[in-house]
């Protein structure tokens, strides 16, 4: 279960980022987006970035600004899942995996075996989705009981119309819309709502490409799907969030813990080597937890709160 966040102040956030580079001695410089006359430091090279569908937009956003500043440093993000992210990390094959849920102890494992150490930081906040079609006018909060109902394993085959959810609902059949069992957000959501990772009904659509999801919710007024609050913000003419036990899912009640149980941290795994040896990647990291606030604004995210830049602080200035 994530923990719950704090509010951050505002203030005392922007100046802890500000802080950050000089904390993390040794790197490059690299200037924040808004900086205007500052110039690349003369870096170059690739930065390899995989994993979680989820925090993909996060680290593009993050490519994106990061290019101004540095453009003869390539940043590549691909999407092959939380755990396919975790497989090619832990093979070395890239310098950061992005992951929408925190590493298991079986693909730390892996990394330890392969002797690749690593730093995990969060780079933004979220609130899991449960969305429906716009034409869907009865769902417009469901409970977590509720939730349990539509997608637990034993409802496969048996709960498939709406009014099986609650006798208020239309005769209208169910169909269903979510992430891959290679996802991070898989695995959060059905532990979240089902009380065990893994446990879901088989019989639904998953997909590791959150768009699939969309399309398809917004394909069908009996859709329900799930993913991150970013689609929903990017899609909202496509799909419609319902809120849970009462609370929808924002950037407030994600920060102030709220919105339980479905909001969560998102993370980057850093390769320490990468990091340490290779100053491309260090300035992009850096530069990605200095500036998070802008990016998680323009890749619809959650920020961090005060706190967690102090930890990301932290833990990137022991790899100093």
């Amino acid at each position: 279960m994530p923990k719950p966040f704090t509010k951050p102040a505002v203030a005392a956030a922007a100046l802890a980022t500000m802080l950050l580079l000089s904390a993390c001695g040794g790197q490059q410089d690299t200037a924040a987006p808004d900086g205007g006359d500052a110039s690349s430091s003369g870096l170059s090279g690739a930065v390899v970035a995989d994993g979680s569908s989820t925090v993909a937009p996060l680290s593009e956003a993050a490519a994106d600004l990061f290019r101004d500043a540095e453009p003869e440093i390539n940043v590549t993000v691909a999407t092959s899942g939380t755990g396919g992210g975790f497989q090619a990390f832990c093979a070395g094959e890239t310098d950061i995996s992005n992951a929408s849920r925190e590493i298991k102890d079986e693909e730390a494992e892996a990394c330890a075996a392969a002797g690749i150490e690593f730093t995990e930081l969060v780079v933004a906040n979220d609130g899991l989705s449960v969305v429906v079609n716009p034409e869907n006018d009865w769902a417009d909060d469901l409970t977590l009981e509720q939730l349990q109902t539509i997608w637990a394993p034993e409802s496969e085959g048996v709960v498939m119309n709406w009014n099986q959810v609650d006798p208020s609902f239309p005769d209208q059949p169910l169909t269903l819309f979510g992430a891959g069992t290679d996802s991070g957000t898989f695995d959060y959501f059905t532990e979240a709502v089902n009380g065990e990772e893994g446990a879901i009904r088989a019989d639904y659509s998953p997909s590791e490409d959150d768009n699939i999801t969309v399309q398809g919710v917004s394909g069908d007024v009996g859709a329900l799907g799930f993913f991150g609050l970013s689609y929903v913000e990017e899609n909202a003419d496509a799909i419609r969030a319902v809120s849970v036990d009462g609370v929808m899912p924002s950037t407030e009640t994600v920060q102030d813990g709220s919105y339980t149980p479905l909001g969560r941290e998102l993370f980057i795994y850093v390769n320490n080597a990468s990091y340490t040896d290779e100053a491309q990647v260090a300035a992009f990291v850096d530069f990605s937890i200095e500036n998070h606030a802008e990016i998680a604004e323009a890749a619809l995210f959650v920020p961090l709160t005060e706190e967690q830049v102090q930890v990301a602080q932290d833990e990137l200035a022991s790899l100093g």
